[in-house]
């Protein structure tokens, strides 16, 4: 049975007819050469890079995250660890962001659906993001909120010092 109304064959309106090949048979096939070299050597592209991206500076595989980095480029820079600011001198308001909020939930909730060990008291609730609300309520959250700053330097705060 066919879908068209008119019982005709074929699903084409009856004005179109394709009487065209695809191809043309009496074009020649070009053999493959394999010593033929389309790409690029595979010791110019570091492996996991993409080989297609390059960047303006006419580097391949080179990303710059930060373009005042390549300014400081010859000076010495610290460690990630020196650039942390300490609990005492901590300039931004202690209070947890909704941005802060929903990732700290997520991310709770996700290691409490990989069984992670639950803090607080279940009382039958089973939904994950329920328990880490449960556990952001009662601050038993162990994570960490690391802030950065616009200079590279960070804070961070526990969940216990964030206000809601």
């Amino acid at each position: 049975m066919s879908d068209n109304e008119d019982g005709g064959e074929g699903g084409f309106s009856p004005g179109y007819e394709n009487d065209e090949p695809d191809y043309d048979p009496e074009e020649p096939v070009e053999p493959y050469d394999p010593d033929e070299q389309t790409h690029a050597d595979p010791d110019d592209i570091a492996l996991g890079q993409n080989p297609d991206q390059l960047l303006t500076t006419g580097d391949r595989g080179v990303v710059i995250s930060d373009p005042g980095a390549q300014a400081n480029r010859g000076k010495a820079e610290k460690a990630p660890k020196d650039k942390k600011i300490p609990n005492n001198q901590r300039t931004t308001t202690p209070y947890m962001t909704k941005y802060e909020r929903a990732r700290i939930l997520g991310t709770r909730a996700l290691q409490i659906s990989m069984n992670a060990p639950v803090l607080v008291d279940l009382e039958g609730e089973t939904d994950p993001l329920q328990i880490a609300i449960k556990e952001l309520r009662e601050k038993k959250i162990p994570l960490i909120v690391r802030r950065y700053m616009p200079d590279g330097w960070y804070e961070d705060w526990t969940c216990e010092e964030l206000l809601q």
